[in-house]
């Protein structure tokens, strides 16, 4: 007796059991891509986040600013009129929003591991920076260009205040 061997490809194999392999552990399947947004509607998103986490944290400014409670999944709530601890414990369901977020959270922790304070300070510039940022954006101007403009103010700035202090030394 002659038997047949029939000859299959991985690939189609693989193809035919997908359904069934979804089927049987939904979990392990793969992921494809990744949602992707471009222009003024993901700028847009991206601002609402800034904002609303920068609305948070600015009302703790100054002697005069206010407490926040921040509720936690365990425990009492926390009462703190400390920006990068309200920074940090903001987290929005909205996927592009919280990405606005986040680049301010980075700020707020970089300015407090750096000085120490000054985060609500901040928190406040860096909405102040990425709004004009964005708006100049929208009409036209070169991103590149921008970030290159305020990276070279920030170090005239240093180097002022670095003068600033050799000439308080002298004196």
């Amino acid at each position: 007796m002659k038997t047949h061997f029939k000859m299959l490809r991985l690939p189609a194999v693989l193809r035919q059991m997908r359904p069934v392999s979804r089927a049987l552990a939904p979990h392990l399947t793969r992921a494809y891509a990744k949602d992707v947004k471009f222009g003024a509607d993901a700028r847009a998103l991206m601002l609402q986040g800034v904002d609303l986490l920068a609305d948070a944290v600015a009302v703790t400014m100054g002697p005069k600013g206010r407490t926040v409670i921040i509720e936690q999944s365990w425990g009492s709530p926390k009462v703190t009129k400390d920006g990068v601890t309200v920074a940090k414990s903001i987290d929005l369901k909205d996927k592009y929003k919280n990405i606005g977020a986040k680049l301010v959270q980075d700020v707020a922790n970089n300015t407090n591991e750096e000085a120490g304070d000054g985060t609500t300070t901040a928190t406040v510039l860096a909405r102040s920076i990425a709004k004009e940022g964005f708006e100049k954006i929208s009409k036209g101007a070169n991103p590149v260009e921008i970030r290159r403009g305020r990276s070279v103010s920030c170090h005239c700035h240093h180097s002022v205040l670095i003068c600033v202090r050799l000439s308080a030394k002298l004196c």
